[in-house]
């Protein structure tokens, strides 16, 4: 079985910084790590590999530095990994982005499975999964807590993840999975794991490897923007009551008559 697991480096969160002038992310001297959830997805596609045997290839798509997280999936156990990077793909908003990643997994002969964490926490759209699956023509499903069963026939069953429950859903194969983190617990790199990642050498892949359109990469290709970025002003004013119950009630409403805020019961 061919499992590929597409992940992202995304800045640490304690240290998100913006750009006033071009209202991007400063990567430049900040931590990165790979994006929380992704990690779920690399352990399912080791443990479906464990289960199953084939291989898991790791798939990611940024500048030259992401090379360090796709090294980091070795030392957990992925096979192989390939790396989309070319300027031509800076700027990608998530339609540009599923487009090239989907062009990429073309250019690997697919896979049976193609798993993704149920979204990066540096966009929090969760979109590029479902918009890969649409460029490539084959189903998707997302929010996966648990993977109940794969059989020789090439179907799948799985759970989904609701508000109040779970649905269970039977897909055929080829199909991507958009992961949560009920679905597993991540290992920790092995001694082995770290070896192997060291000389492992990242497969960098350009637009001159890939077939497409140029007219729909990064910023070109991208027709959501962003226009601007501010932090909302404090808010100003206000006041906070104490007292008991009674008083604090009583003040308030005198507070909102005050204001001309109409307090009464409606009849």
């Amino acid at each position: 079985m061919k499992i590929i697991v597409c992940i992202k480096q995304v800045p640490d969160t304690t240290n998100v910084k913006i750009n006033p002038e071009t209202n991007t992310l400063i990567r430049e001297g900040v931590e990165s790590i790979i994006n929380p959830f992704d990690m779920y997805a690399i352990e399912e596609g080791i443990r479906i590999k464990e289960k199953h045997g084939g291989e898991v290839i790791a798939l990611s798509m940024g500048p030259p530095q992401v090379e360090q997280a796709l090294k980091e999936a070795v030392s957990l156990g992925v096979d192989d990994v390939y790396l989309l990077s070319d300027r031509a793909f800076a700027g990608a908003d998530t339609l540009a982005t599923a487009y090239t990643i989907a062009a990429g997994i073309r250019l690997l002969k697919g896979a049976d499975i193609i798993l993704m964490g149920k979204q990066a926490i540096d966009g929090d759209t969760g979109q590029v999964g479902p918009g890969v699956a649409e460029n490539l023509g084959i189903p998707h499903i997302t929010d996966i807590r648990k993977i109940e069963s794969i059989d020789d026939s090439g179907h799948i069953i799985v759970e989904r993840l609701l508000e109040d429950g779970y649905v269970r859903i039977k897909a055929k194969i080829p199909v991507i999975l958009t992961v949560v983190k009920e679905i597993n617990e991540p290992r920790l790199p092995s001694l082995k794991g770290k070896i192997k990642a060291k000389n492992k050498e990242v497969n960098v892949l350009t637009n001159k490897e890939l077939d497409i359109d140029m007219d729909r990469l990064g910023l070109t290709g991208s027709p959501t923007q962003v226009i601007k970025i501010f932090t909302p002003p404090k808010p100003s004013g206000g006041k906070i009551l104490k007292g008991e119950t009674k008083e604090v009630v009583a003040e308030l409403l005198s507070e909102l008559v005050h204001a001309g805020i109409p307090v009464g019961k409606k009849e």
